[in-house]
């Protein structure tokens, strides 16, 4: 089941390579999660020493949840291996890199995964390419549609 999807960053980024990853939840957020109150839009992973984390992740207070409720935007640990921390690690310390998050989603509807993109920021002229191709495709769908 996916929970919140980063659309914009197919259209902003050249992805490069795509890593699952888990995060380190509270209860509360796992519930809030299940009801799909997460926003990913303008969060982005760092490293700090050799662990990775994600910053301005958004995932709404669950309603029920008292004072025992979580913070909504806070700084979450996600679990990677070791050689792909360390693949990241040179990666991100070169120039123009950045990692993404895709989409997060519950994966065997138990466990809360995030898809992690290792991407590089297209130029002007790339987006328009890719509108380009986007128009161009939706452009056959309609004459297959229309065909039949």
């Amino acid at each position: 089941m996916e929970v919140a999807k980063n659309s914009k960053a197919r259209f902003e980024y050249e992805i490069i390579e795509e890593f699952e990853a888990g995060i380190v939840l509270t209860g509360s957020e796992v519930k809030s999660m299940r009801l799909k109150k997460a926003s990913i839009v303008d969060s982005y992973g760092v490293i700090k020493g050799n662990e990775v984390f994600l910053i301005n992740m958004r995932v709404e207070p669950y309603l029920h949840g008292h004072h025992f409720n979580h913070e909504p935007v806070r700084s979450r640990k996600l679990l990677l291996h070791k050689n792909e921390i360390s693949r990241l690690k040179s990666k991100l310390a070169e120039k123009g890199w950045a990692l993404i998050p895709l989409k997060i989603y519950f994966k065997e509807n138990r466990t809360v995964k995030i898809l992690l993109g290792l991407c590089r920021g297209k130029k002007l002229h790339d987006k328009r390419q890719s509108i380009k191709d986007k128009d161009l495709s939706r452009d056959a769908m309609r004459e297959l549609k229309s065909y039949k």
